[in-house]
């Protein structure tokens, strides 16, 4: 059985966006229950994974526990002056996002930009 891996591009504030994205890593988990999936989140989109307010934490943490990643940009931290402390606590990390998407796509992941 082929092994699909999808990484998702996540940059918009847009909240509606963030509610079908969990949708729809949903989706594919259902049809793909082994798929690795992986979002990766900067600029404006990283209110996705704030820990203030998120009405979205138990859908972030149950996607978690089904093995998707989802990682957060240092550096949109840094120009944003946003803490580890006020990402959830399922978050990994890499540097950059721009260059965890190409690395990504250059081990053969498919992308997928998440949003309308």
């Amino acid at each position: 059985m082929k092994e699909h891996a999808i990484v998702f591009h996540l940059a918009t504030p847009d909240t509606a966006a963030y509610r079908a994205l969990t949708k729809q890593l949903n989706n594919v988990l259902e049809v793909w229950p082994t798929a690795k999936l992986e979002v990766v989140v900067h600029n404006k989109g990283i209110g996705f994974m704030k820990k203030e307010g998120n009405v979205l934490t138990p859908q972030i943490e149950a996607l978690t526990q089904k093995g998707v990643v989802f990682a957060v940009c240092e550096n949109t931290m840094k120009s944003q002056k946003i803490t580890k402390d006020q990402i959830l606590t399922v978050a990994q990390y890499v540097p950059v996002a721009l260059i965890e998407l190409a690395l990504k796509q250059e081990e053969g992941w498919s992308y997928i930009k998440a949003g309308f």
